[in-house]
């Protein structure tokens, strides 16, 4: 499935390693690249508006980014941020989208996450917390 991109950057995306890595491959559309920057026995435990979900594998879990921001009409990067909370990776990032399965207009999203990585640099463990699509322009 191709994914047509126009991608409007209003941030630069940080160059940290491997945050830097997974978020790059994120604002390309890049669910390879993303995939690469987590170890393969990554787990990702997020917190969605439908409830707690977990996925465990590199592949598993580049294949749930690509169900959540792939196959999309228009994407672009808000803003990210990469910083550290003790030991762990803080990552941040708001996309706006528009995809035809939302329905018609921008949506927004936002995600936080705190990750572990190990001695090899891969994201071991992904905690995210995520607001769901947000129609744009619905205050209600």
């Amino acid at each position: 499935m191709t994914t047509p991109r126009n991608h409007r950057v209003a941030s630069v995306v940080p160059e940290s390693a491997p945050a830097g890595s997974f978020l790059e491959g994120l604002v390309a559309q890049d669910f390879a690249q993303l995939g690469g920057a987590l170890a393969a026995d990554a787990c990702l435990r997020a917190l969605l508006p439908s409830g707690l979900r977990e996925w465990a594998g590199a592949d598993a879990i580049a294949h749930r980014f690509e169900r959540w921001f792939g196959d999309t009409e228009d994407f672009e990067l808000v803003e990210a941020a990469v910083g550290e909370v003790g030991s762990r990776l803080h990552l941040h990032w708001r996309l706006r989208l528009q995809a035809e399965r939302f329905g018609t207009g921008w949506f927004t999203i936002e995600q936080q996450a705190y990750a572990d990585t190990a001695d090899g640099g891969r994201i071991t463990r992904l905690d995210l917390l995520c607001t769901g699509y947000l129609p744009e322009g619905d205050h209600g």
